[in-house]
């Protein structure tokens, strides 16, 4: 970190919240503990996550992206891993673009670690971002939580997820601690964990533990898993049928609309929602250290 004034502002999409820093020449050095500390509910700004807003030719690991997308989702999770993407955090990313009068209305691309992410900015408020195509590994996986136990699917969406149908959410337990899952080597780097109940026809609801984050509030990529296992399970493979398929994903902070389409490609649309901006007190960067 530095002494000098930071910028930042706090956004949500579907309330999963995130503490962005706009850093266009990757400037700053974020190491995990001062991530940490800006995601502290209590004794900092409080977020599921941070999004580190850096041109993708200022950042080693987009640079190669740079004539694709001008600008790279440095995300962390809370506790200030890093993390390939996040689709709720993808949303407020082009939206906080879009504010600071970085892209408009229509449509940009945003580079991160689980690709280069097609996003539309709609008039009326919505982002839809094209959230790449769903890997389907065999390996079986079971998750358990407390006394009980179920089947879980693993889909990849750029980041590990296990997808568990169940009776009642409340089974998932609180959530806190991350639900107990194995074969441990199929997740080498730790795993999203979705228990899903169904509400009516290609209608889902969901809770999610985010590895590093504990359970939030919503989960976009998440929310694509869950679709896309819900359609296996019932049947339904757009690039069999030729048809695209659409779900309706309830979360705790708000509704998702994911949509698959024959070549694989899945939509996810939402609102996302600049709340506030400011700047970080100097004294107490230099109290974390940094």
């Amino acid at each position: 970190m530095t002494t000098s004034q930071i910028a930042f502002l706090k956004g949500h999409g579907t309330e999963n919240d995130f503490v962005i820093v706009p850093d266009p020449d990757n400037a700053l050095d974020l190491p995990a503990s001062a991530v940490a500390a800006l995601c502290d509910r209590r004794a900092g700004i409080g977020g599921d996550g941070l999004l580190h807003v850096v041109r993708s030719a200022a950042h080693p690991e987009a640079r190669a992206l740079a004539d694709e997308a001008e600008w790279f989702m440095d995300y962390r999770n809370a506790d200030g891993s890093v993390a390939e993407m996040c689709g709720n955090g993808v949303r407020v990313f082009a939206r906080y673009l879009q504010r600071a009068g970085h892209a408009r209305a229509g449509d940009l691309a945003v580079a991160t670690r689980g690709g280069v992410k097609k996003v539309h900015l709609a008039k009326n408020g919505d982002v839809t971002v094209s959230m790449g195509r769903a890997l389907l590994p065999c390996d079986g996986v079971t998750v358990t939580v407390d006394d009980r136990s179920w089947p879980a699917r693993n889909v990849n969406m750029g980041n590990p997820h296990a997808v568990a149908f169940v009776e009642d959410l409340d089974h998932a337990g609180d959530l806190y601690a991350e639900p107990a899952f194995g074969p441990a080597a199929v997740y080498p780097d730790g795993v999203n964990i979705e228990f899903v109940v169904d509400r009516g026809p290609r209608h889902v609801a969901m809770r999610v533990h985010e590895r590093g984050s504990g359970e939030t509030r919503s989960c976009g990529t998440g929310a694509c898993a869950v679709a896309v296992a819900a359609a296996r399970r019932d049947g339904a493979d757009p690039a069999v049928t030729g048809a695209p398929v659409t779900y309706t994903v309830d979360l705790p902070g708000g509704t998702l609309a994911v949509t698959e389409h024959p070549d694989g490609e899945i939509e996810m649309t939402g609102a996302a929602v600049i709340v506030a901006e400011g700047v970080l007190d100097p004294a107490w960067l230099d109290a974390l250290g940094g």
